[in-house]
């Protein structure tokens, strides 16, 4: 019996040895082919939760500030502040669209988790609109327009997510894989859901968090950052079914946090790094033709 147990044990060992390889630490789980290269960074004190990015300049983005700087100095040229307590309480997100940057809002930490989208005008980073979504199934943290390359289900539409977390700002019952991804038509119904894989929402991590950042990048395939991670994953729509699938992994010099590619120079990605307060710029190339 002692023999049996100590083989059983040694199996047991051997088997988590292997898993352990299969899964290495943060920031070292690489795809072949796909590549991530910082260019520069720039100081912004708004630089807490993400980064959008137009032509010309770049905006930090924190719960309830924006900070305008431009892209070539780092200048910064403009800041918008709608203080602590008011109704601004989380910006996760955003992007430039048509001359307005639009902010991914809610009420995190807060329950029952409350969804907007805030537009704000780029010249004077005023508050101009304001959709609310109101009461959804998990806490907005991003929005892209997907291209018209991505499956029909997606193609042109805007693509959100609305995740779930397992610690702070949970709802009860629910956790990290409870986390969807949104298709919505230009009147904010929604047309199609998806869910992301397992493996992926275990990769996060184990303090709860979930999808902070994503947007369609190089290739035309959704791109993917957690909460922690110096990592930035790269995903697709299945052909069937109902779960994105994960096909690449990049080390990425942030830690999570949302991110935004630059409208005027394909391949160039804005992310934060929140413990430094600083916007980093780089570039992600891929292989050729994209690999899945």
């Amino acid at each position: 019996m002692k023999l049996a147990a100590l083989l059983v044990l040694a199996a047991a060992a051997g088997a988590f040895a292997a898993d352990e390889k299969l899964s290495p630490p943060i920031g070292q789980l690489t795809t072949p082919g796909w590549n991530y290269t910082e260019v520069r960074r720039f100081k912004a004190a708004e630089a807490g939760q993400g980064v959008a990015v137009d032509g010309d300049f770049f905006y930090a983005i924190n719960n309830y500030t924006i900070g305008k700087y431009r892209k070539d100095t780092g200048e910064r040229v403009g800041g918008w502040d709608g203080g602590k307590g008011g109704e601004f309480i989380h910006l996760n997100a955003g992007f430039v669209r048509g001359g307005r940057l639009h902010g991914i809002h809610s009420n995190f930490p807060g329950v029952p988790m409350l969804s907007s989208l805030e537009i704000f005008d780029t010249d004077t980073l005023k508050p101009e609109a304001s959709h609310s979504f109101g009461r959804m199934d998990g806490s907005f943290t991003w929005l892209d327009r997907a291209p018209g390359g991505a499956p029909k289900a997606a193609a042109g539409r805007w693509i959100g997510c609305f995740v779930h977390y397992a610690e702070r700002g949970a709802e009860p019952n629910r956790d990290a894989a409870w986390t969807q991804i949104v298709a919505f038509d230009d009147e904010w119904r929604r047309t199609a859901g998806w869910a992301l894989p397992p493996a992926l929402v275990e990769r996060f991590g184990g303090r709860g968090f979930s999808a902070s950042g994503g947007g369609f990048g190089p290739g035309g395939h959704l791109y993917l950052t957690g909460h922690d991670n110096t990592e930035l994953y790269v995903a697709t729509f299945p052909k069937a079914g109902s779960v994105l699938r994960w096909i690449a992994t990049l080390a990425f010099p942030s830690e999570g946090q949302a991110f935004a590619w630059d409208p005027s120079a394909p391949g160039m990605i804005y992310s934060i790094q929140r413990k430094t307060r600083e916007v980093i710029v780089g570039r992600v190339t891929t292989p050729v033709p994209p690999e899945e």
